[in-house]
């Protein structure tokens, strides 16, 4: 797999989200220079950093001590302190920020943020539920739903390398297959 060098540069604790999944966040919200965001279950920080690359502001809520001082100590490696927050907080609690342009959920039982993601959101941003298992797709889009969110929709990305060579081009043997369920929605 390879990696962008802002993504070399960090350290893996917990999962990371790798860049095929970022890419996919990145394209269909939107996000850019103006946005200000709201990344939770930091882990690692490994999105806080890619969101940070090209937002306003980034905060990542981690309640989880050891996740959040190895989030914060990738986000002092990429240099973007000045974009990325990493907030020791559980989510859950509820959100402080307000007019988001984007919320990221990357945590188990993500769906019972929702309504503070919904009354942190602008109208038309956006929420992205990382999501490992079908079935918690299943009561994430449910629970988005209640709480208002329109327009959502749900993608897989899978990517399979392609071996060039003199005697032949053909698939590689290997790829990364399934990592997770993007699920996007809107307010």
């Amino acid at each position: 797999m390879h990696f962008p060098d802002i993504l070399r540069r960090l350290k893996r604790g917990p999962q990371v989200m790798l860049p095929k999944d970022i890419g996919l966040i990145l394209a269909f919200t939107g996000v850019g220079r103006k946005s200000l965001v709201v990344d939770a279950g930091a882990g690692s920080g490994w999105l806080a950093v890619a969101l940070g690359n090209v937002a306003k502001k980034v905060v990542a809520y981690e309640r989880r001590e050891d996740f959040a001082q190895l989030a914060e100590d990738n986000v002092k490696r990429s240099g973007l302190q000045r974009y990325v927050k990493i907030k020791r907080k559980d989510i859950f609690e509820g959100i402080e920020e307000k007019e988001l342009d984007l919320v990221t959920l990357d945590m188990a039982d993500s769906e019972k943020v929702l309504v503070h993601a919904y009354a942190a959101l602008k109208v038309g941003g956006m929420v992205v539920g990382y999501l490992p298992h079908a079935e918690q797709v299943q009561r994430f889009v449910k629970a988005a739903r209640e709480a208002g969110f329109k327009d959502d929709f749900t993608l897989e990305c899978i990517i399979r390398e392609m071996l060039v060579r003199e005697q032949g081009f053909r698939p590689d043997t290997t790829g990364l297959w399934h990592t997770a369920y993007l699920v996007f929605a809107k307010k």
